[in-house]
């Protein structure tokens, strides 16, 4: 199982998602993305985006005043 950390800081929806996307066909069963992002939109894109694909959306912790961290499991 992999660890992998995607910074879409700065970007504005929906490119979070979009290079959610383009990582996707190289995670394995039990990978785990974890994706930064600071967009208004981005935790509740994110999750319309899991659960379309059927992905485990495991935790949302804030990551300063605007930033938050998901972690994606595979």
């Amino acid at each position: 199982m992999a660890v992998v950390v995607l910074d879409t800081l700065g970007v504005k929806c929906p490119q979070p998602v979009l290079k959610i996307a383009v990582k996707a066909p190289g995670m394995k069963p039990g990978d785990i993305l974890e994706v930064l992002g600071d967009c208004p939109t981005f935790e509740r894109d994110i999750r319309a985006w899991c659960q379309r694909l059927g992905k485990v959306m495991l935790s949302v912790k804030e990551e300063g005043v605007t930033a938050k961290k998901i972690q994606i499991q595979f």
